[in-house]
């Protein structure tokens, strides 16, 4: 039992607030050394050995410079802007262009922070002024940011890969699926939102002048067209089999610098701050990593792997009811631990007894990934939430953002479900 009183501790820690690849570390050497000795740790420099040299997490710090690089270029303000004008003569046409720019910024930055941040820039001061219900804007702002957990190249999926020893491009190609049906749900529940009350969200005066309208498509088009072509080469050459996902985020950092150059944002300051940040957000995911591979290391000496994987097998439904416990409990996790945390604790212990119940790697992984989105969504500790009130405006309150996501964590969680139950229709089996 010391391997479930060394997991249950670590939860406590973290809940607590300690910094989470020194509890993982920090608890593995306890319980490590008082269960098994300190030889139990003798192999642990050729497990980090094997996490440097592993080719697929390389792919994690190009895909993070990459979005950086973008974000920096002001693409999001630029989508925005115009995506708003063409959308807003329609009833909800700000919230909806909202979601579709939240897509694109997806599948070009990732970047989850650097989305909800721009969004809640460009986007929410628009809304307001045009008197859009504060909690339909923030919640549209906080769920449209998260769309870069699930709709590739996601690093999430990244991740995943890696922990389940699955093929990366086989799970970008798996993602777009449900990440389009998400995406569709949004809309279609923006636009019966705003059918039903038609004073939550009206539609802005149109321009009737014929030249200004040409003039807002052109713009539009030079605002959509370098974003969309990046996305087209860098998940198409893994589509087509060209690129591994590591050279394909190689050629999208590449393609970053190339459309900075282009909207005349490149300058060396630009490139050192976005590598700075690189760094940064590497180290912290990284330094878990390592935290997390002593604690599995410890959890599987001790015994615990046996444990759970004995009480998930036993569960009654066989691997629905697993599949069924295991969603709840990662929803659960997420409302209080990272994304991140819950890949490199909970999948590793959740993945032998899936592959036992003969459940499909891919299925299984694209569940997990649409899950843990909602984690950015959830309170207390939804990132998104503290994003969009770092830059609201002070008549926003918090509140008015809890309201607001409410109903975009239903959805995930109908999609999840929707995922679980029809896996055919996404082509998951």
């Amino acid at each position: 039992m010391i391997g479930i009183v060394m997991f249950f501790v670590a939860l406590v820690m973290l809940l607590v607030g300690f910094p989470v690849a020194f509890t993982f570390g920090g608890i593995a050497l306890i319980f490590g050394v008082f269960a098994e000795g300190p030889d139990i740790f003798a192999f642990m420099p050729f497990r980090i050995q094997s996490i440097m040299e592993n080719t697929v997490l390389m792919a994690v710090p190009l895909f993070i410079f990459m979005g950086l690089v973008l974000q920096k270029t002001k693409l999001a303000e630029q989508l925005l802007e115009s995506m708003g004008k063409l959308f807003g003569g329609v009833r909800g046409g700000l919230a909806i262009s909202t979601v579709l720019v939240g897509a694109l910024l997806a599948a070009s930055t990732g970047v989850v922070g650097a989305s909800v941040v721009a969004m809640g820039l460009i986007s929410l001061p628009v809304m307001l002024k045009y008197k859009y219900d504060k909690s339909l804007a923030c919640g549209t702002i906080c769920a449209s940011g998260t769309l870069g957990q699930i709709i590739p190249p996601s690093i999430i999926l990244i991740i995943l890969g890696d922990v389940l020893g699955i093929p990366v491009g086989d799970l970008f190609k798996a993602a777009v699926a449900p990440g389009l049906v998400l995406i569709g749900i949004y809309v279609i529940y923006i636009l019966i939102y705003t059918w039903l009350k038609p004073e939550s969200a009206p539609a802005l005066p149109l321009d009737d002048d014929v030249e200004n309208k040409r003039q807002q498509y052109r713009k539009a088009l030079i605002a959509i067209v370098p974003p969309l072509a990046l996305i087209l080469v860098v998940l198409g050459s893994i589509f087509a089999g060209i690129a591994t996902p590591t050279e394909s985020s190689a050629l999208g950092g590449v393609g970053a610098l190339i459309l900075a150059v282009m909207y005349r944002q490149f300058s060396w300051k630009m490139v050192m701050d976005s590598a700075t940040e690189t760094v940064k957000v590497t180290a912290m995911v990284f330094a878990i990593l390592l935290g997390a591979t002593a604690f599995s290391m410890a959890f599987t000496y001790t015994g615990g792997d046996y444990i759970v994987e004995e009480i998930l097998t036993d569960l009654p439904g066989g691997a629905t009811g697993f599949l069924l416990l295991s969603m709840l409990a990662i929803l659960v996790l997420g409302f209080f631990i990272d994304f991140v945390e819950i890949s490199f604790i909970i999948v590793p212990i959740l993945a032998p007894v899936a592959d036992a119940l003969g459940i499909a790697p891919v299925w299984f992984a694209i569940l997990i990934a649409m899950n843990l989105q909602t984690s950015f969504l959830t309170p207390p500790f939804g990132f998104s939430l503290f994003y969009l009130k770092g830059v609201a405006p002070p008549q926003v309150r918090t509140i008015d953002i809890y309201r607001g996501v409410v109903p975009f964590i239903l959805m995930q969680i109908a999609v999840v479900l929707s995922i679980l139950i029809f896996p055919g229709f996404y082509g998951l089996v």
